[in-house]
């Protein structure tokens, strides 16, 4: 019996081994990628402590005094609180409603162009918006938008028999602009990540529905939209997540940071940025960070729950 436990123990360790050597040039592979997440993600969280200290550099990060969530008091105390928490709400929400319908619908169209060479040229021009510095967006918008030099007040509106405007203090345009812009540079993603999912459908099941007198309306809505389902929302949950969130450069670059347009302009990112360049409060802007990331973890969480309770198939985990 013993002989036989010894020859059990050296044939599991040889398999092991074998194992091991088997999956090393994969481990090693991977490695790299698992040291710059450890390194980029997740040592960094160490700086979570700032949130909660009054940071004193000269006794450094740790040794400064705890004030518990006197720091948070930045965010929810101020004047400025239900403006900067409605329009990041508002924007993000009406984004992810218009994104995800546009996003969906240009990658459907994209699938109904044959010829490869169009429609490699469609891809490249929905998505050179999005690898567009923000800096370049905003000069591009300005050369469109300012009184004195700019396309529309200076060409489009005169042709049009209308008074120009000036845009840059004017906050009611802005809601409709940023939201151009955004969809401009942004969508290119979500289109390619549609566009991939549809391409990967059978076609046959588009075969049997157009055998049944299918209607293209009627593919679309029974084959199509169904199939890509789960990606749709897994990129839906992500956008939930980072609803607290804004484009730093698009509220803050693209308004030219102009003092007029606080109103509509103003989000969470832009006013901690603007606190801390005028405070000088690391403290302050950490705590609004470590509130966004809760409270997109939460939302995540929350919409993953209601998914799952309607299709258990289409959740994330």
């Amino acid at each position: 019996m013993a002989q036989i436990a010894t020859d059990s123990k050296a044939t599991i360790r040889g398999k092991k081994k074998r194992r091991f050597r088997k999956y090393l040039p994969l481990t090693l592979m991977v490695l790299p990628g698992l040291l710059y997440l450890l390194i980029n993600n997740y040592i960094p969280m160490i700086g979570l402590l700032i949130a909660f200290k009054e940071i004193n550099f000269a006794k450094g990060i740790l040794a400064s005094d705890w004030v518990g969530f006197k720091n948070f008091e930045y965010l929810f105390t101020t004047s400025d609180a239900y403006v900067i928490t409605r329009n990041t709400i508002l924007y993000n929400a009406l984004w992810i409603v218009l994104g995800t319908s546009l996003a969906i619908m240009l990658a459907i169209l994209l699938n109904e162009v044959r010829q490869k060479i169009f429609a490699r040229f469609y891809q490249s021009i929905i998505v050179l918006p999005h690898l567009i510095s923000i800096i370049i967006v905003a000069y591009l918008g300005y050369a469109l938008l300012s009184l004195d030099t700019g396309l529309i007040n200076k060409s489009i509106l005169p042709a049009l028999g209308l008074n120009e405007v000036n845009f840059y203090f004017e906050p009611k345009y802005w809601p409709y602009i940023l939201t151009a812009v955004h969809l401009w540079k942004g969508i290119g993603f979500s289109v390619v990540v549609y566009f991939a999912s549809i391409i990967g459908i059978d076609e046959e099941y588009y075969e049997a529905a157009r055998l049944d007198g299918a209607s293209k309306w009627q593919q679309i809505r029974s084959i199509t939209i169904p199939l890509i389902a789960p990606v749709i929302i897994m990129l839906t949950l992500l956008s939930i997540g980072r609803i607290f969130y804004s484009d730093f450069g698009l509220f803050y670059q693209v308004p030219m940071n102009s003092g007029a347009l606080y109103e509509t302009t103003n989000v969470i990112d832009t006013y901690v940025y603007r606190g801390l360049l005028g405070l000088g409060d690391i403290s302050m802007s950490a705590a609004a960070g470590f509130y966004q990331s809760i409270v997109g973890f939460a939302l995540v969480l929350t919409a993953n729950l209601i998914v799952r309770k309607l299709s258990k198939d289409n959740a994330l985990f």
